[in-house]
């Protein structure tokens, strides 16, 4: 599939659970498929960084449904996000972690350890090599590719509080694929 589905953020945010993303970078492939994700819903939600209007760090988050938006957390760890909404609107999908299916060799190299490659949202950068360098390039064409299944899989989806965020915690936007977790 090469558009996403319409929809409310949290909606378009399970459906993104099962998808697989994909980075190719100097000859090296790697793949996961998505176990966890948490939406954010954009201008009129006070823990999303649109919250505050569009800026130089966020720009992409005010993009095409599809769009990728990559910023970094603390200073520290790049974090990835699916546009999802209509231009404008600011909305998306924090990918915090997705299961191995390629390359993971190369993300042992890029994380520099055997496991808990992608348990987290800038550890699945890191494994994936998402960086800022990717920020606001199309998720359907590059280096970095989700691709959506054409039927969602059989999964058990967990809904649970958003974390890391100091405002609007207990929304329950935050998705989890119990049989991956």
């Amino acid at each position: 599939m090469t558009t996403l589905p319409e929809g409310p953020v949290q909606e378009v945010a399970k459906r993104l659970l099962g998808a697989r993303l994909r980075t190719e970078f100097a000859g090296l492939a790697t793949e996961v498929i998505l176990t966890e994700v948490e939406a954010y819903g954009g201008v009129d939600d006070p823990a999303s960084h649109a919250s505050r209007g569009v800026n130089a760090r966020n720009r992409a988050m005010f993009g095409p449904a599809g769009t990728l938006y990559v910023y970094r957390s603390y200073g520290v760890h790049w974090c990835a996000n699916v546009v999802t909404g209509a231009v404008g609107m600011g909305e998306a999908v924090l990918l915090r972690a997705g299961l191995p299916t390629e390359g993971e060799e190369t993300m042992r190299r890029r994380r520099g350890r055997r496991d808990h490659l992608c348990d987290g949202p800038g550890k699945l950068c890191q494994a994936l090599g998402i960086t800022g360098s990717q920020d606001g390039t199309s998720l359907f064409e590059g280096p970095v590719r989700l691709r959506l299944p054409a039927v969602p899989p059989p999964q058990t989806v967990l809904a649970t509080s958003r974390v890391g965020i100091s405002r609007e915690k207990e929304r329950p936007w935050r998705f989890t694929v119990i049989e991956f977790s």
